[in-house]
Protein backbone atom coordinates (compact mmCIF):
# COMPACT_ATOMS: atom_id res chain seq x y z
CA UNK A 1 0.00 0.00 0.00
CA UNK A 2 1.21 3.49 -0.88
CA UNK A 3 1.81 5.04 2.56
CA UNK A 4 2.21 8.56 1.16
CA UNK A 5 -1.11 8.31 -0.68
CA UNK A 6 -2.76 6.93 2.45
CA UNK A 7 -1.50 9.86 4.54
CA UNK A 8 -2.58 12.31 1.85
CA UNK A 9 -6.03 10.74 1.78
CA UNK A 10 -6.57 11.21 5.51
CA UNK A 11 -5.47 14.83 5.22
CA UNK A 12 -7.86 15.42 2.31
CA UNK A 13 -10.75 13.76 4.13
CA UNK A 14 -10.13 15.93 7.18
CA UNK A 15 -9.70 19.18 5.23
CA UNK A 16 -13.29 20.29 4.72
CA UNK A 17 -13.51 23.68 6.43
CA UNK A 18 -13.32 25.66 3.23
CA UNK A 19 -15.84 28.02 1.71
CA UNK A 20 -16.41 25.95 -1.40
CA UNK A 21 -16.59 22.52 0.27
CA UNK A 22 -18.00 20.17 -2.41
CA UNK A 23 -19.82 17.27 -0.76
CA UNK A 24 -20.10 15.13 -3.89
CA UNK A 25 -16.43 15.51 -4.83
CA UNK A 26 -15.45 14.83 -1.19
CA UNK A 27 -17.40 11.54 -1.12
CA UNK A 28 -16.19 10.53 -4.58
CA UNK A 29 -12.63 10.97 -3.29
CA UNK A 30 -13.48 8.54 -0.50
CA UNK A 31 -14.79 5.87 -2.90
CA UNK A 32 -11.93 6.32 -5.37
CA UNK A 33 -9.27 5.95 -2.71
CA UNK A 34 -10.95 2.85 -1.26
CA UNK A 35 -10.78 1.20 -4.66
CA UNK A 36 -7.28 2.47 -5.38
CA UNK A 37 -5.68 1.45 -2.09
CA UNK A 38 -7.79 -1.24 -0.45
CA UNK A 39 -9.16 -4.70 -1.18
CA UNK A 40 -12.15 -3.50 -3.22
CA UNK A 41 -13.33 -3.70 -6.82
CA UNK A 42 -15.86 -0.88 -6.36
CA UNK A 43 -17.19 1.39 -3.63
CA UNK A 44 -20.26 3.49 -2.92
CA UNK A 45 -21.55 5.88 -0.26
CA UNK A 46 -25.10 6.23 1.01
CA UNK A 47 -26.03 9.32 3.03
CA UNK A 48 -29.20 10.04 4.98
CA UNK A 49 -31.12 13.29 4.73
CA UNK A 50 -32.79 15.04 7.67
CA UNK A 51 -35.72 12.61 7.47
CA UNK A 52 -33.47 9.56 7.60
CA UNK A 53 -34.01 8.70 3.94
CA UNK A 54 -30.93 7.28 2.26
CA UNK A 55 -29.53 8.56 -1.02
CA UNK A 56 -26.70 7.35 -3.25
CA UNK A 57 -24.22 10.22 -3.01
CA UNK A 58 -21.07 8.72 -4.53
CA UNK A 59 -19.95 5.61 -6.39
CA UNK A 60 -16.64 4.59 -7.90
CA UNK A 61 -18.37 3.51 -11.12
CA UNK A 62 -21.77 3.43 -12.78
CA UNK A 63 -22.34 -0.27 -12.14
CA UNK A 64 -22.07 0.03 -8.38
CA UNK A 65 -24.18 3.22 -8.41
CA UNK A 66 -27.00 1.30 -10.03
CA UNK A 67 -26.59 -1.56 -7.54
CA UNK A 68 -26.79 0.90 -4.63
CA UNK A 69 -29.96 2.37 -6.15
CA UNK A 70 -31.33 -1.15 -6.47
CA UNK A 71 -30.85 -1.67 -2.73
CA UNK A 72 -32.76 1.50 -1.93
CA UNK A 73 -35.56 0.76 -4.37
CA UNK A 74 -36.02 -2.79 -3.06
CA UNK A 75 -35.35 -1.93 0.60
CA UNK A 76 -32.92 -4.80 1.15
CA UNK A 77 -29.19 -5.33 1.22
CA UNK A 78 -26.13 -5.17 3.48
CA UNK A 79 -25.66 -1.41 3.09
CA UNK A 80 -29.16 -0.67 4.36
CA UNK A 81 -28.67 -3.08 7.24
CA UNK A 82 -25.36 -1.42 8.11
CA UNK A 83 -26.97 2.03 8.24
CA UNK A 84 -29.95 0.85 10.28
CA UNK A 85 -27.89 -1.03 12.85
CA UNK A 86 -24.87 1.28 12.89
CA UNK A 87 -22.58 -1.76 12.74
CA UNK A 88 -20.42 -3.26 9.98
CA UNK A 89 -21.96 -5.91 7.76
CA UNK A 90 -19.30 -8.11 6.18
CA UNK A 91 -20.24 -10.85 3.72
CA UNK A 92 -17.42 -12.99 2.36
CA UNK A 93 -19.66 -14.94 -0.05
CA UNK A 94 -22.93 -13.42 -1.20
CA UNK A 95 -24.14 -16.79 -2.48
CA UNK A 96 -24.60 -17.90 1.12
CA UNK A 97 -26.83 -14.91 1.89
CA UNK A 98 -29.43 -15.44 -0.86
CA UNK A 99 -32.06 -16.26 1.78
CA UNK A 100 -31.30 -13.01 3.57
CA UNK A 101 -31.38 -10.59 0.61
CA UNK A 102 -32.68 -12.62 -2.36
CA UNK A 103 -33.18 -9.73 -4.78
CA UNK A 104 -29.97 -7.96 -3.83
CA UNK A 105 -27.80 -11.09 -4.11
CA UNK A 106 -29.18 -11.79 -7.59
CA UNK A 107 -28.53 -8.20 -8.67
CA UNK A 108 -25.03 -8.20 -7.15
CA UNK A 109 -24.07 -11.38 -8.98
CA UNK A 110 -25.47 -9.93 -12.20
CA UNK A 111 -23.22 -6.91 -11.63
CA UNK A 112 -20.19 -9.14 -11.10
CA UNK A 113 -19.80 -8.91 -7.31
CA UNK A 114 -19.26 -11.88 -5.01
CA UNK A 115 -18.47 -10.22 -1.66
CA UNK A 116 -19.30 -6.98 0.14
CA UNK A 117 -18.52 -5.15 3.33
CA UNK A 118 -20.64 -2.22 4.48
CA UNK A 119 -19.08 0.08 7.06
CA UNK A 120 -21.05 2.71 9.00
CA UNK A 121 -20.42 6.42 8.70
CA UNK A 122 -20.92 6.83 12.42
CA UNK A 123 -19.75 8.94 15.34
CA UNK A 124 -20.92 7.54 18.68
CA UNK A 125 -24.70 7.14 18.28
CA UNK A 126 -24.96 9.33 15.21
CA UNK A 127 -25.01 7.28 11.99
CA UNK A 128 -25.23 9.41 8.86
CA UNK A 129 -24.73 6.76 6.17
CA UNK A 130 -22.64 3.83 5.03
CA UNK A 131 -19.45 3.21 3.04
CA UNK A 132 -19.85 0.09 0.93
CA UNK A 133 -16.96 -1.89 -0.57
CA UNK A 134 -17.64 -4.54 -3.20
CA UNK A 135 -15.30 -7.22 -4.49
CA UNK A 136 -15.65 -9.42 -7.56
CA UNK A 137 -14.41 -12.67 -6.02
CA UNK A 138 -15.84 -14.29 -2.87
CA UNK A 139 -13.48 -14.74 0.06
CA UNK A 140 -12.39 -13.04 3.28
CA UNK A 141 -11.53 -9.36 3.24
CA UNK A 142 -8.05 -8.38 4.32
CA UNK A 143 -8.41 -7.38 8.03
CA UNK A 144 -5.86 -4.52 7.92
CA UNK A 145 -7.58 -3.11 4.82
CA UNK A 146 -10.94 -3.29 6.60
CA UNK A 147 -9.52 -1.37 9.57
CA UNK A 148 -8.17 1.32 7.23
CA UNK A 149 -11.49 1.53 5.39
CA UNK A 150 -13.35 2.01 8.66
CA UNK A 151 -10.81 4.62 9.73
CA UNK A 152 -11.38 6.48 6.47
CA UNK A 153 -15.13 6.25 7.01
CA UNK A 154 -14.70 7.60 10.54
CA UNK A 155 -12.59 10.54 9.40
CA UNK A 156 -15.11 11.31 6.65
CA UNK A 157 -17.94 11.17 9.20
CA UNK A 158 -16.14 13.54 11.56
CA UNK A 159 -15.56 15.90 8.65
CA UNK A 160 -19.22 15.80 7.65
CA UNK A 161 -20.45 16.33 11.20
CA UNK A 162 -17.84 19.02 11.87
CA UNK A 163 -18.95 20.84 8.77
CA UNK A 164 -22.55 20.48 9.93
CA UNK A 165 -21.74 21.87 13.36
CA UNK A 166 -19.78 24.76 11.91
CA UNK A 167 -22.74 25.82 9.82
CA UNK A 168 -25.47 24.55 12.15
CA UNK A 169 -27.87 21.76 11.25
CA UNK A 170 -29.96 23.88 8.89
CA UNK A 171 -26.87 24.55 6.82
CA UNK A 172 -26.13 20.83 6.39
CA UNK A 173 -29.72 20.13 5.41
CA UNK A 174 -29.48 22.86 2.79
CA UNK A 175 -26.09 21.51 1.71
CA UNK A 176 -27.44 17.98 1.34
CA UNK A 177 -30.44 19.22 -0.63
CA UNK A 178 -28.09 21.22 -2.85
CA UNK A 179 -25.95 18.11 -3.31
CA UNK A 180 -29.01 16.07 -4.27
CA UNK A 181 -29.99 18.71 -6.82
CA UNK A 182 -26.41 18.81 -8.07
CA UNK A 183 -26.41 15.04 -8.41
CA UNK A 184 -29.39 15.22 -10.77
CA UNK A 185 -27.60 17.84 -12.90
CA UNK A 186 -24.44 15.74 -12.99
CA UNK A 187 -26.35 12.61 -14.04
CA UNK A 188 -28.04 14.57 -16.84
CA UNK A 189 -24.72 15.99 -18.00
CA UNK A 190 -23.10 12.54 -17.90
CA UNK A 191 -25.83 11.14 -20.13
CA UNK A 192 -25.63 14.02 -22.59
CA UNK A 193 -21.82 13.90 -22.82
CA UNK A 194 -21.78 10.10 -23.11
CA UNK A 195 -24.25 10.22 -25.98
CA UNK A 196 -22.53 13.12 -27.72
CA UNK A 197 -19.01 11.60 -27.58
CA UNK A 198 -19.93 7.91 -27.77
CA UNK A 199 -18.38 7.09 -24.39
CA UNK A 200 -19.64 5.31 -21.29
CA UNK A 201 -21.10 7.04 -18.22
CA UNK A 202 -17.96 6.63 -16.11
CA UNK A 203 -15.79 8.19 -18.79
CA UNK A 204 -18.28 11.04 -19.02
CA UNK A 205 -18.11 11.64 -15.27
CA UNK A 206 -14.31 11.61 -15.33
CA UNK A 207 -14.30 14.18 -18.13
CA UNK A 208 -16.70 16.50 -16.27
CA UNK A 209 -14.79 16.11 -13.02
CA UNK A 210 -11.43 16.67 -14.71
CA UNK A 211 -12.69 19.82 -16.41
CA UNK A 212 -14.10 21.16 -13.12
CA UNK A 213 -10.82 20.61 -11.30
CA UNK A 214 -8.59 21.98 -14.04
CA UNK A 215 -10.73 25.12 -14.35
CA UNK A 216 -11.34 25.57 -10.61
CA UNK A 217 -15.10 25.18 -11.02
CA UNK A 218 -17.70 23.28 -9.04
CA UNK A 219 -18.73 20.02 -10.66
CA UNK A 220 -22.42 21.01 -10.61
CA UNK A 221 -21.63 24.32 -12.32
CA UNK A 222 -19.81 22.53 -15.12
CA UNK A 223 -22.74 20.12 -15.48
CA UNK A 224 -25.25 22.97 -15.60
CA UNK A 225 -23.20 24.91 -18.15
CA UNK A 226 -22.89 21.82 -20.35
CA UNK A 227 -26.60 21.02 -20.19
CA UNK A 228 -27.63 24.61 -20.89
CA UNK A 229 -24.84 25.23 -23.44
CA UNK A 230 -24.28 28.50 -21.56
CA UNK A 231 -20.48 28.16 -21.84
CA UNK A 232 -18.27 26.71 -24.55
CA UNK A 233 -16.37 24.41 -22.13
CA UNK A 234 -13.56 24.06 -24.66
CA UNK A 235 -11.51 20.94 -24.04
CA UNK A 236 -14.27 18.97 -22.32
CA UNK A 237 -13.51 15.46 -23.52
CA UNK A 238 -12.10 12.14 -22.32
Amino acid sequence: MDQQLLAKTFVELADNLVADFDLIDFLRLLTDRCVGMLDASAAGVLLADQDGKLHVMAASDEQVRLLELFQLQNDEGPCLECYRTGTPVIVHDLTREAHRWPRFVTAAHRSGFGAVQALPLRLRDNTVGALNLFRAAPGPFDPPATLIAQAMADVATISLLQHRTAHRSTMLNEQLQTALTSRVLIEQAKGKLAERQGIDMEQAFSALRGYARSHNMRLADVARAFIDDSESLAGLSV
